[in-house]
């Protein structure tokens, strides 16, 4: 019986070193790159009695409206009530690849203001976003505002805002 030769891997080609500034998750951008129109959307999120509770252990709000559901449903709620802060804390621009993107640019989120339009209750889920609308520049930063919203799987729209960043300029940009 005739053996057949296995092949022994060959070792492999030998690479750069690793550095954990180059495992980017997706390729960076600046502050001229950007448009008005450019959307960052964030993973939608299905609101549990977890969050609740991670948040009323964060802001302390311990009203039972948020997370007592016979208290809510005596109230004519149909679940607990989530709390507002906790709405726009879905916005949160790193919770999309909007900070991805601009990382190293990024100077500050300055602002946000917002108006919540409808209630959002233990077991919603919500689809935050946040899109570029103003791009302007204050001497050598760039300044971004980006329209925030939040809508439910009831299609209706929860919450409705602005944040303002402030990005630096690329050399050639200034």
């Amino acid at each position: 019986m005739t053996q057949t030769p296995t092949k022994t891997p060959s070792s492999p080609a030998p690479q750069a070193p690793f550095d954990p500034e180059d495992f980017l998750i997706v390729p960076p951008r600046t502050f001229e790159d950007l448009k008005v129109g450019d959307v960052f959307r964030a993973p939608s999120r299905t609101l549990t009695d977890a969050h609740t509770s991670e948040f009323q252990a964060i802001s302390g709000d311990n009203h039972p409206r948020h997370y007592n559901a016979a208290y809510a449903k005596s109230h004519g709620m149909k679940a607990p009530l989530v709390q507002p802060l906790q709405v726009l804390a879905l916005s949160a621009p790193g919770a999309s690849l909007f900070t991805h993107y601009v990382g190293e640019a990024l100077v500050g989120f300055v602002e946000t203001s917002c108006q919540f339009l409808v209630d959002s209750f233990a077991g919603d889920t919500l689809y935050p976003a946040l899109e570029v609308a103003e791009l302007s520049t204050e001497g050598d930063k760039g300044v971004v505002t980006t329209a925030i919203t939040i809508y439910n799987q009831r299609r209706e729209l929860a919450l409705s805002g602005r944040q303002k960043f402030v990005l630096k300029l690329s050399p050639q940009g200034t």
